[in-house]
């Protein structure tokens, strides 16, 4: 039975959260220039169709897009009506099929910086926080099956191509992914906004697993419980904790600095 059609939960019956198969859509529109041109250059993708309008293809030309099957042209409302009035589309759009995830296991030796989810769903913050993962070299995403972001042209728009850059780690149980990092050599930091340790006096190791909390909730006990250490960002003004996005931007930026110290 597909997710639009299954039979109405009745009165009294326990939710069933939506399995991870049931979630993700065999296809699904990614739009904008630089998600599309992304998408054109990853070898991993099942392009389905492509619809963009004159200008829009002109400009994937020039930017060095291939395009691997025959463009639809369509028009600026054409897209409006596919994808939603509010899809800043840039006139190109493609159907493509999801990226699959990997495991823990597929996380390669070499990997020294990864970000950890812990049910950060929106998709505006969470393309936001692959982008900057991309930026400052993360080797990979890692979420949960259930409570994690789902790949969607909103999310992909939000990550600005760094969708297709960033290996996505599905695990089933984050305590244990954790407990993998750890036995592997990572230093898991927890970002909380009430720990006492700065983020910066936090660094530790030449291997870093950098966890963030969703907006508003933060981490879950069991998720703290799973860290080394529990870091804050420290703030002057008058709030005391930023976005999630915001967070992870700066904490990537302070971890690869540890990582990789500047040069004198």
């Amino acid at each position: 039975m597909s997710p639009d059609h299954r039979r109405p939960r009745r009165r009294g019956e326990p939710f069933r959260p939506r399995s991870p198969a049931e979630r993700r859509p065999d296809a699904l529109w990614i739009y904008g220039i630089h998600p599309v041109l992304a998408v054109l250059g990853n070898s991993r993708r099942h392009v389905k169709r492509i619809i963009a309008t004159a200008n829009a293809l002109q400009r994937l030309t020039e930017l060095g897009g291939a395009l691997p099957i025959a463009p639809e042209e369509g028009t600026p409302r054409d897209l409006d009506r596919l994808l939603g009035g509010e899809a800043v589309h840039q006139g190109v759009a493609v159907e493509v099929a999801p990226l699959p995830p990997a495991s823990i296991e597929a996380l390669p030796a070499s990997a020294r910086l990864v970000v950890v989810l812990d049910q950060v769903t929106d998709p505006h913050n969470v393309g936001a926080i692959i982008r900057s993962a991309v930026a400052f070299a993360a080797d990979a995403l890692v979420t949960t099956g259930r409570h994690a972001p789902v790949e969607t042209g909103v999310l992909a728009k939000a990550a600005s191509g760094a969708l297709e850059h960033l290996p996505h780690i599905e695990v089933q149980n984050l305590a244990r992914a954790l407990e993998a990092l750890g036995a592997a050599g990572f230093t898991r930091i927890g970002l909380d906004s009430e720990a006492p340790e700065a983020f910066d006096q936090a660094m530790a190791g030449t291997r870093i697993a950098l966890v963030l909390g969703a907006e508003g909730k933060g981490l879950r006990r069991l998720t703290r419980d799973s860290c080394d250490r529990l870091a804050r960002l420290p703030t002057a003004g008058g709030i005391a904790s930023l976005n999630v996005s915001n967070a992870a931007v700066l904490a990537l930026y302070i971890a690869r600095r540890h990582l990789d110290p500047p040069q004198a």
